[in-house]
């Protein structure tokens, strides 16, 4: 087989990006017009190429042609072969280790880690940190020296997880968070302040999520759509914040348990129902001004807190090997907790 057809092949089995050109479009370049569309990771000699290479289709008919002029109501599918993963290395990154054994690595993640390399991200992450701290003590997971992650937390997300160092643990523990703990012991839990105060103490939000517009967020999306997944978060108010007052915004800090575990979950399921996360930068810009509806220094502060205030406070699972119930907790990272203590300043002292 040619290079060219391997390529072709590759194309014809990786799941299409498919855009529809607005009345903005019209008169552009395709690549230009399609570089800004895919985002800022795309170069626009990497749309060249894939042009060229035949990746690109109008209204579902090959283009091959760079400076072909757009028009509006275009659908435009774009088709990229899967990268080929970088392999990444040790770096000496200080981590919050709560356990770890011959089988796994429990940590406190603090926000700003990503967790594994990606675009923008080839270093300075947590599988970084990972081959660093484990060295030997990792055996391998599909035949190579790395770690097994099972699951994920958003870059600006704090909290507990945890990592596989053998195939074996990563197998198990892959099943069990695939799982949900339906059938098993897995039970995640999460802390977020929001905005607002729900109407009721305890709530379920079961809203399917897919692909936003902008293909790069999530959104509730209708049951039937081709990318919709089946998510529910569990939700219970632990405290309200400006409650019985009309002068100022109010909020809530909101324990959050996952049913199932889809990008985003937490902070697209809270905004869905009019409470977004406090300091989300993707699903809570509509919420931005309520920061003015506070009285200092509460106001300066929610404008400074730089990314969401959501953390994963609790992870417990059944040990891969020993089958034995393990539960981890982690404490709110003090930047969330002094926020967390300024909002509580909104309510009046308790009498005694």
């Amino acid at each position: 087989m040619s290079a060219h057809s391997e390529e072709t092949r590759q194309f014809i089995e990786a799941e299409p990006t498919v855009l529809e050109a607005g009345a903005e479009a019209a008169g552009q370049r395709l690549d230009q017009w399609l570089a800004a569309s895919l985002g800022p990771d795309m170069s626009r000699s990497r749309v060249q190429m894939l042009i060229k290479q035949g990746a690109v289709t109008i209204d579902g008919k090959p283009v091959d042609e760079t400076k072909r002029k757009m028009s509006a109501g275009e659908r435009v599918s774009v088709v990229m072969p899967e990268p080929e993963p970088a392999e990444p290395q040790g770096e000496a990154i200080a981590l919050d280790v709560l356990y770890e054994d011959d089988e796994l690595i429990v940590i406190n993640k603090p926000a700003g880690l990503v967790v594994h390399p990606g675009a923008g991200n080839w270093t300075g992450t947590l599988v970084n940190a990972l081959i660093h701290h484990c060295g030997d003590s990792l055996s391998g997971i599909g035949g190579v020296r790395r770690p097994g992650i099972v699951h994920r937390l958003d870059k600006e997300t704090s909290g507990v997880m945890v990592v596989a160092k053998t195939d074996r643990a990563h197998k198990a523990l892959s099943e069990a968070f695939a799982d949900h703990g339906r059938t098993g012991d897995l039970e995640r839990a999460y802390l977020a302040l929001v905005w607002g105060i729900p109407p009721r103490p305890t709530g379920t939000v079961d809203a399917p999520l897919g692909r936003a517009a902008d293909r790069v967020r999530r959104a509730v999306v209708p049951e039937g759509r081709d990318d919709a997944r089946h998510a529910v978060t569990h939700f219970t108010v632990q405290e309200r914040f400006g409650e019985n007052q009309q002068e100022f915004a109010t909020a809530s800090l909101v324990e959050c348990r996952l049913e199932t575990g889809r990008t985003h979950q937490i902070r697209v399921h809270m905004a869905h129902i009019g409470h977004p996360v406090i300091g989300d930068p993707d699903y809570g810009q509509a919420f931005r001004t309520k920061a003015n509806r506070l009285p200092e220094p509460l106001k300066s502060q929610v404008k400074a807190f730089s990314r969401q205030a959501l953390h994963a406070w609790l992870l417990a699972f059944r040990h891969p090997t020993t089958h034995l119930p393990m539960r981890f907790e982690a404490p709110i990272p003090r930047d969330m907790e002094e926020l967390v203590g300024g909002f509580r300043t909104l309510n009046p002292p308790s009498k005694t």
